[in-house]
């Protein structure tokens, strides 16, 4: 009997050290770096999931956290694709995160999902509005045009609405289309759309490619109308397409906001930790051009949701303090 009582308890313990090797979900592990994250970027055509396949690969290279990018839906989708848990990191735009963190614009019949903390601010993604017609030189030229303004509800949606307010248009004054980059190219391409908004890094690969085989123009914004636009929405910036980017005749004037990481609030301390350290301790070894515009000073500079203790930990060992929940 007694041999039988202690070969019970030893199962049972063996049982519950298997349950709590298994704790976390996901492939986490609480309080330890040891980490398996899941990463939602953007679509093929797009820099962010270009960029995010080479940051989650350089994570995964070189801190004991594993990064897995995936192509993900975009900003807003990203953010709810984390709310259920089916990622913990996300690459989003800075406005778009504001919207989900306050419940407003995007978020304002959902409800608010504040449940993530910001990681790091990368880069600005420029407002691109593309065209292959020289005639459309400003944002008024684009009334009784078929543009594409993005995926509906998308962020480039938003930032669509928004820069067409600052010239007093709405979507009734043009003709809009409702598509990805890559669709927005290939229709540009196929002469059924004269411009679209893309909101990217440039080089944008959709944009590279149309550029590769046809003029490409950006359609720029005058500093009127940018005051007014930040006036309004004061997380645009203005911001500067180098002609170099798409072969273009001169540098284009447009406005930008700020391509951010974010993460679950439930992500441990070390793995966000890892995520920070593994990018900007390393940033010449990144395989592609974002690299160069990665500094610490600008990843800790996002004041509208507050970092993860794991990403505060990291910018505190450089002396920069940044705000936290």
């Amino acid at each position: 009997m007694k041999r039988r009582i202690a070969a019970g308890l030893l199962a049972l313990v063996m049982v519950m050290g298997l349950a709590a090797c298994a704790g976390g979900g996901n492939g986490e592990t609480a309080g330890s770096g040891s980490q398996e994250l899941v990463f939602t970027t953007g679509g093929e055509s797009g820099t962010y999931y270009a960029f995010g396949t080479v940051l989650a690969g350089q994570i995964s290279d070189r801190t004991d956290t594993s990064v897995k990018a995936i192509v993900g839906p975009g900003s807003k989708g990203n953010i709810e694709s984390m709310d259920a848990n089916d990622a913990q990191l996300g690459l989003v735009q800075s406005d778009v995160m504001a919207y989900a963190y306050n419940g407003t614009n995007l978020f304002a019949e959902s409800g608010k999902i504040d449940g993530f903390s910001t990681v790091a601010a990368l880069y600005m993604e420029q407002v691109q509005i593309v065209t292959l017609d020289p005639s459309i030189k400003s944002v008024a030229d684009l009334a009784g045009k078929n543009v594409s303004v993005g995926e509906n509800g998308s962020g480039v949606y938003f930032n669509a609405i928004d820069i067409l307010a600052a010239y007093d248009l709405t979507l009734d004054d043009i003709n809009p289309t409702y598509q990805s980059f890559g669709d927005s190219t290939e229709a540009l391409q196929d002469g059924k759309i004269d411009a679209a908004f893309i909101v990217a890094g440039a080089p944008t690969t959709a944009v590279t490619s149309l550029a590769a085989t046809k003029d490409v123009y950006i359609v720029e914004l005058d500093d009127e109308h940018i005051d007014k636009l930040m006036e309004a929405s004061p997380y645009y910036s203005k911001n500067v397409i180098p002609a170099d980017a798409y072969g273009l005749e001169k540098d284009a004037t447009t406005v930008a906001v700020i391509a951010v990481i974010i993460a679950r609030d439930d992500v441990s301390e070390d793995a966000v930790y890892n995520v920070v350290s593994g990018i900007f301790d390393s940033i010449d070894t990144l395989g592609h051009d974002k690299k160069n515009e990665l500094s610490l000073d600008f990843a800790a500079s996002i004041t509208a949701v507050p970092y993860h203790a794991g990403a505060a930990k990291y910018f505190a060992e450089k002396g920069i303090e940044v705000p936290t929940k």
